[in-house]
């Protein structure tokens, strides 16, 4: 994996992850003023998540690279027999 397909992948984890990260230690804000959105969380805790996310993609983004590197997902091989299959 080149360096710029390590970031790219990087990326895309830390979106996927940060939006399973958003609904967690959420509380609706029940008593807040008119002006908010009904539903709108009284604490979004967003630092603490954008740090969780960052740390939790570092890890799978590692596992993801071991897989490639390893040689134990190899995409080439898959590309070719997904195009053989379409030749057939």
């Amino acid at each position: 994996m080149g360096i710029i397909s390590g970031i790219v992948v990087y990326i895309l984890i830390w979106w996927v992850v940060i939006f399973t990260m958003l609904p967690l230690w959420v509380k609706r804000d029940e008593s807040g003023p008119d002006v908010t959105a009904h539903g709108a969380p009284e604490d979004p805790k967003l630092k603490r998540k954008f740090v969780l996310t960052t740390l939790v993609s570092i890890v799978v983004w590692c596992i993801v690279y071991l897989l490639i590197e390893g040689d134990i997902i190899n995409f080439r091989e898959i590309a070719e027999k997904m195009s053989e299959q379409d030749y057939n």
